[in-house]
């Protein structure tokens, strides 16, 4: 059988999703619980790859599984909540058909990143902040310029397992927050390191040093080295995964 796993996590102490060598990782972690839980092998494929120091309030995962006898979906979830470390929280789990695939079956995904007005100890790991606040109407004047279909070389890291740098944004702006403000930005697909090179350009905006109409053209150049810096990862959050009507039960 075949399941969604729906889950939150606090990735400060986590060297991103993915299982890595000699490295902690949250899928390495939701591997071994589950493996644990039902006495079995488990590999998890995620929705996508959040990066060291990045958190996700709901991250898809997938995996197979034969549940033992006397287990039903609800006891897996009770049993995984309370062998997993407190700072990945299963949420949700359900069975889904057969061909169904939490990463490539994924309509559209949320990212969100924090930036604090004030310093916060308590958010210091979930949030960005600036003792120079940035122009935020000027940055939401250039994030206008994402949304639409574009290459989106220039913000992404050095080329990997991509095969393309087409992605279709539906939303990109900064909100106010309380104690601050929040870049929302949603699109069908995301290429490595995107939005933390998004948001770091964005506040090169907010500073003066580019005007909106330059970031649109180095968003159309096409060339890695014309954005700016990443923005540091304990400000962004992966908040929301969406998929086909029907997939996610009611």
């Amino acid at each position: 059988m075949k399941y969604f796993l729906h889950l939150a996590y606090d990735g400060t102490a986590y060297s991103g999703w993915q299982v890595q060598p000699n490295a902690p990782t949250v899928q390495a972690a939701l591997n071994g619980a589950l493996a644990k839980v039902l006495r079995q092998p488990i590999s998890t494929l995620g929705s996508g790859r959040t990066d060291a120091g990045v958190h996700a309030r709901h991250q898809v995962a997938h995996f197979e599984a034969e549940l033992p006898a006397g287990m039903d979906e609800a006891l897996l979830l009770y049993r995984l909540r309370r062998t997993l470390p407190a700072d990945v929280a299963p949420l949700r789990l359900h069975p889904v058909p057969p061909s169904a695939n939490a990463r490539f079956d994924a309509e559209a995904r949320t990212y969100e990143y924090f930036l604090l007005d004030a310093p916060d100890p308590f958010r210091r790991d979930q949030a960005l902040y600036l003792d120079r606040a940035p122009d935020v109407d000027l940055m939401n004047a250039a994030a206008a310029h994402l949304v639409g279909q574009f290459d989106f070389t220039t913000f992404s890291k050095s080329k990997g397992a991509e095969t393309h740098y087409i992605c279709r944004c539906t939303e990109a702006a900064w909100h106010p927050t309380p104690g601050g403000w929040v870049f929302r930005i949603r699109a069908n697909r995301f290429v490595r390191g995107m939005v933390r090179l998004v948001v770091g350009t964005l506040l090169d905006v907010g500073r003066g040093k580019h005007t909106p109409a330059q970031f649109q053209q180095l968003l159309w150049a096409q060339q890695r080295m014309a954005a700016g810096t990443s923005a540091p990862p304990q400000g962004l959050f992966l908040t929301r995964v969406e998929y086909p009507a029907g997939l996610i039960p009611e």
